[in-house]
């Protein structure tokens, strides 16, 4: 009778295993569709979606020096190419994040009670909402400052010097700016994150505010490492770090005595 138990045991575990292997299969098959969808030209001037995001993404830059006679180089035969396959895996990852999210809830879901549901729930709605809010907050605030402030070291040809002009490498700028979206982006899941090990019994309400200043020092110390070398960018980061901490701690004191 034990041998038997343990069998469908077994086999229980073994079911869960292939749904969750089924589950990832079809994360990954939507990856790779979004990922080829995004060399498809459908625009009147032969335009992809690659081709879009990509102008997206270096327009910040192009603002301030195409007025100028700026431009975009590549030193490498390939390097366009595997521009745009970057900027194809950047979108599909963007785009198939929901919909990895669904899959793991869907996995997750019939196995948790309908209070644990409830409880979850909204952890799993407010992590691409984070995401997208940090994404946007470097691009439209942080971004342009930083640019203003690598742009100022540009200096014309005077008393027979040669002029200092930026010539960007389109593979180095897009390197630059995927980090820093995925860096904000990642950096704003930090309330949902706490949250989850609030929720877990792991901390507590008292051991995140009596841990304030090592996140404080934390904060700043990530900034440094992620962003580019400059104050004001690093300084944009850290304080909406700050801030979600505290709120954190203002949602988990809630959390507690609910």
């Amino acid at each position: 009778m034990a041998k038997n138990e343990n069998n469908e045991q077994h086999m229980t575990l073994l079911d869960h295993l292939i749904e969750l292997r089924n589950r990832l299969l079809v994360s990954f098959i939507a990856f790779l569709i979004l990922f080829f969808l995004c060399f498809i030209k459908f625009t009147d001037n032969n335009q992809n979606l690659a081709d879009i995001v990509y102008i997206f993404l270096q327009a910040p830059l192009a603002s301030q020096i195409l007025e100028k006679g700026g431009r975009m180089i590549y030193t490498a035969l390939h390097e366009g190419f595997f521009t745009q396959v970057k900027v194809a895996f950047f979108i599909s990852i963007c785009i198939a994040l929901p919909f990895f999210l669904i899959q793991i809830w869907r996995f997750v879901a019939p196995g948790l009670y309908r209070n644990e549901k409830k409880a979850f729930l909204p952890f799993l709605l407010a992590t691409p909402v984070l995401f997208v809010l940090g994404a946007s907050m470097v691009y439209y605030l942080v971004i342009p400052l930083a640019w203003d402030f690598f742009l100022s070291f540009q200096a014309p040809g005077v008393d027979g010097s040669l002029p200092i002009e930026l010539e960007p490498r389109i593979s180095e700028y897009l390197a630059l700016i995927m980090k820093l979206i995925f860096a904000f982006g990642l950096c704003f899941e930090l309330p949902v994150i706490l949250l989850l090990l609030v929720k877990a019994g792991i901390l507590t309400s008292n051991d995140l505010a009596n841990k304030r200043k090592y996140a404080i020092l934390s904060a700043f110390i990530v900034a440094a490492i992620l962003t580019p070398p400059d104050v004001i960018s690093q300084v944009l980061l850290a304080l909406p770090i700050i801030v979600l901490y505290e709120i954190s701690i203002l949602l988990s004191k809630f959390m507690s005595k609910k």
